[in-house]
């Protein structure tokens, strides 16, 4: 997520949200789960729910205040008639600025697993004067709601906002950490039950111009606390052919996105996918790129997933959000239950990017250890090691690397590691990025449909 060898911030506000375990800090997450529930191979309950709302149907569904649904190949919502006008003013430039603005908001999605934490993330064109707002709000499990949180203020370029997240929003109960929605104590058993999503579409005034939103969803989950996790069986064993692109090539360039190219794992490793899928950014696009750099598309990649606020560019949604931005795809930030649910998209052709921390000894072959790392499983070996594109490495000829199974599984789907300071610290629970195409095949919608991503 963030540098290799720092701590990232999202690391260090999950720990201090984090119940206490032996007077040290630990992830805020639910009580251990029977074995029963975490057999061997992936065959487990999944204590996750990610939820979308796409389809024309859908988008009739919710409640409209000067949007409206389009049909279409890829249907989705748009400002109609603006509902009002109001003044925003941009904390990271100063400048205030009035715009047209409309809202949708989704029905009552209620959660099938009740959840800990929640992650929205969404699929929008942003031309030109317009930008977007997405909103949360929840219903605890005593019934009492959250306020409305900010889950992200996006748009695809930075000329007319610069897109963010928003810091300090809890009501004492739940907290919004850059782009996850976290129960503040788990220990007492309050969960999220249900939630509704608000879109804002904004649009300069007097302009017939208008965002379209075609993906909005969000990813609640209930992950148990574990340093380990059982022991997956190897099914698979097939590579994807994936762009290779290091990030460490990039120190020192641009750094006022999160301080240069080694900061850079998570636009690094969309881009990788990005072009896999055949996105591919033009010379024009690419032009104030200072064309001394070699792979000009990571760079771009690194501004257009910066996060203003975080000050950083591993801001899950807005990597997908990026994502999306290509024609043809569509992104979504989720968590995977297993290696087994990886090998189901790898064997359907997705590729994925998965989020993750470890010490320097517990990932042989890497090198190096994190606080917050992101690299992308392109496929399996004969053995079942994981075949992955690391972007933490030399240069892009470096960048291929096998990690056994064993090892991987766990640094990724862990809840709870000891840091090198021996205090126990967060895992990222299989945290994962998947980029697809906006109209899979029904081979790839049914490898999506099995680890809950429709």
């Amino acid at each position: 997520m963030s540098r290799v060898q720092e701590p990232s911030r999202r690391t260090v506000l999950a720990v201090a949200v984090a119940a206490a375990v032996t007077g040290t800090a630990a992830p805020a997450a639910a009580a251990p789960r029977p074995a029963a529930a975490d057999e061997p191979g992936g065959a487990q309950a999944r204590p996750i729910d990610y939820h979308a709302w796409t389809t024309h149907r859908e988008w009739r569904s919710g409640t409209a205040q000067g949007t409206r649904a389009v049909s279409g190949r890829r249907p989705g919502v748009v400002i109609g008639a603006p509902a009002g006008r109001t003044d925003y003013t941009d904390p990271h430039t100063g400048t205030t600025a009035a715009w047209d603005y409309a809202t949708w908001t989704s029905p009552v999605h209620r959660l099938a697993v009740p959840a800990t934490e929640a992650v929205a993330s969404w699929n929008a064109h942003t031309p030109d004067g317009t930008w977007i707002q997405v909103e949360l709000l929840g219903t605890y499990s005593d019934g009492t709601e959250t306020p409305w949180y900010v889950m992200g203020r996006w748009a695809a370029g930075d000329q007319d906002i610069k897109r963010t997240s928003v810091d300090d929003q809890t009501d004492g109960r739940s907290t919004i950490w850059t782009d996850t929605f976290a129960i503040d104590d788990a220990s007492t058993g309050l969960r999220l039950t249900a939630y509704r999503l608000r879109l804002t579409l904004y649009r300069r005034p007097g302009t017939h111009l208008t965002p379209t939103v075609w993906r909005l969803g969000a990813m609640g989950s209930d992950i148990p606390d574990r340093f380990t996790v059982p022991a997956s069986t190897p099914g698979l064993a097939q590579e994807l052919a994936v762009p290779r692109y290091s990030q460490e090539i990039h120190k020192g360039q641009y750094p006022e996105y999160d301080s240069g190219g080694e900061a850079w794992c998570s636009p690094t490793s969309s881009q990788m996918i990005v072009e896999y899928w055949g996105g591919r950014l033009t010379r024009e696009q690419l032009s104030w790129v200072d064309p001394s750099y070699a792979d000009p598309q990571v760079d771009h990649a690194a501004r257009f997933t910066y996060d203003h606020q975080y000050e950083g560019c591993g801001n899950w949604p807005f990597n997908a959000a990026y994502a999306a931005t290509f024609e043809g795809l569509q992104g979504v930030v989720t968590r995977l239950a297993s290696l087994t649910d990886l090998e189901t998209l790898i064997a359907a052709g997705i590729p994925a990017i998965t989020s993750q921390s470890f010490l320097k000894t517990e990932l042989t072959g890497a090198g190096y250890g994190t606080s917050g790392h992101l690299m992308t499983v392109i496929g399996f070996t004969a053995d079942g090691d994981v075949i992955a594109n690391d972007p933490a490495s030399a240069d892009d000829a470096a960048v291929r690397r096998v990690y056994l199974r064993r090892e991987f599984e766990n640094i990724w789907l862990r809840t709870k590691r000891y840091n090198a300071s021996g205090k126990v610290v967060s895992g990222t629970g299989g945290v994962c990025y998947l980029y697809f195409p906006a109209h899979p095949s029904p081979r790839q919608r049914k490898a999506l449909a099995l680890v809950g991503v429709h």
